[in-house]
């Protein structure tokens, strides 16, 4: 998280701390929804204001770090959930909530607009919000003369050697993310020879994705050292130059695709009024604010896209994937062999 956002607030793109609260603390009696988020939600007060007068309901959040930070806690709490409803437990991770038993069931009122596409089990505990692949981003004017990569194995070119900055997948989502595209790619036997080789052409690994795009890309503000970097398949809309092209371009052979999720918890105070704060995420409402405000891509079907995307950001129609129970399963693994192998 799959979270991963740009906008004024935060002024940059995913995985910047941004959260909103609507409005001053509720008086006593008022009906108020805590709803648990990674650090990287983001709507227009505004637009909460509106829920608050249809509804009369008052949704409180409460960022709880990035996906798996936030899929601990939940995890950790439990018998004690501290909110009513959670939002950006991830397909990453989102087997394992499931597991723990964190979410309650829910049919919610709009899932069948296209939510249920990335359906994770039948009891719909867990409802898709919105879609964002990570991809690797490229500086086109960086690597005119050298040409572009178009693949996984495309990077492990000698003549992209030094070149490549990702995140650390043990303490970033997309990073992680990265991990499990090249495992989706080159298979249990294979993944590990090709980091082998990313690793000899000199991948640089940082510990999170704001570090690797506004300081070591050089097609982000920060004007870094390499033009090759892992982040969103969304992130060129946002390096749009003064001629009106992008002046970055995600690479759509190399995404995996990150769905984030939200759900009723169980043991939540005021269930009542969290199913409400469910059906209101996956609203055309609360849909229309998803690409602008957390860029990202909204579930729901027929959700217009910004007009910057369009030539800029497509969401790409394959992404790799891996089966949610397949990563839970042997994420710690991998993610300790991946440590052995690139950082040992």
């Amino acid at each position: 998280m799959l979270r991963r956002v740009l906008t004024a607030a935060c002024a940059g793109i995913a995985l910047t701390a941004c959260s909103v609260t609507a409005g001053d603390p509720p008086p006593p009696g008022e009906r108020v929804v805590t709803l648990v988020t990674h650090d990287s939600f983001a709507v227009r007060p505004e637009v909460l204001d509106a829920f608050k007068r249809e509804t009369g309901i008052t949704v409180k959040t409460l960022a709880s770090g990035d996906a798996g930070e936030l899929t601990n806690k939940l995890v950790l709490t439990k018998g004690n959930p501290i909110g009513d409803v959670a939002f950006g437990v991830d397909s990453t991770f989102a087997s394992r909530a499931l597991g723990e038993g964190v979410f309650a069931e829910y049919a919610a009122a709009g899932a069948d607009r296209g939510a249920q596409r990335y359906r994770l089990d039948p009891p719909d505990r867990l409802h898709a919000v919105d879609v964002g692949d990570v991809c690797v981003n490229v500086d086109v004017a960086a690597l005119r003369d050298k040409g572009e990569p178009r693949t996984y194995a495309d990077l492990a070119d000698p003549k992209y050697r030094d070149l490549l900055v990702v995140e650390d997948p043990a303490t970033s989502s997309p990073g992680l993310a990265f991990l499990l595209g090249t495992i989706a790619e080159f298979g249990e036997s294979g993944w590990p020879e090709y980091w082998s080789k990313l690793k000899a052409n000199g991948v640089k690994v940082v510990s999170g994705w704001e570090e690797a795009y506004t300081q070591d890309f050089s097609g982000s503000s920060g004007k870094g050292p390499r033009p090759i970097v892992v982040s969103y398949a969304s992130s060129p809309s946002a390096e749009i130059g003064d001629d009106g092209a992008p002046r970055t371009k995600a690479l759509l052979d190399t995404c995996y695709r990150q769905v984030e999720y939200a759900g009723v918890l169980n043991g939540a105070k005021n269930a009542e009024d969290a199913r409400k704060v469910v059906d209101f995420l996956l609203s055309e409402q609360f849909q229309a604010e998803v690409p602008g405000q957390m860029y990202v891509y909204p579930s729901r079907e027929g959700v217009a896209l910004p007009e910057a995307w369009t030539k800029a950001a497509p969401l790409p129609d394959e992404a790799r994937a891996l089966p949610a129970s397949q990563v839970d399963a042997n994420r710690e693994r991998w993610v300790q062999q991946w440590r052995s192998l690139v950082q040992g």
